[in-house]
């Protein structure tokens, strides 16, 4: 998985470096951070449903999507992909990460 994450990202930032006219990542990046970020959440927002809908495979495209979208977000923002692989490695490490949560996390 991270060999593709690593191919999406280099292509992306190919994209930023050396804008192709028609490619939607470079229209992305034209548009800014707002227009970005509202793909980021608008990609969330369409997982959670297709999740909740049950049909695994409109789940995988939107998940595909937002993966995608979180990428061009982290390219704009010089956000190196290693350093959230790493933080994920880190975070895979830890024995009994229980967490505290608040009230209203017990009630979902």
């Amino acid at each position: 998985m991270a060999d593709t994450l690593q191919r999406l990202y280099q292509v992306v930032e190919g994209r930023k470096a050396q804008p192709q006219e028609g490619s939607y990542t470079c229209y992305l990046f034209e548009k800014g951070l707002d227009k970005i970020l509202k793909k980021v959440g608008e990609e969330c927002a369409e997982t959670i449903i297709a999740a909740k809908n049950g049909v695994q495979e409109d789940t995988v495209g939107e998940i595909s999507d937002l993966l995608y979208h979180l990428t061009v977000m982290m390219v704009e923002q010089n956000i190196p992909l290693q350093a959230v692989l790493d933080e994920l490695d880190r975070r895979s490490l830890k024995i009994g990460n229980l967490k505290q949560f608040h009230v209203s996390d017990h009630e979902t």
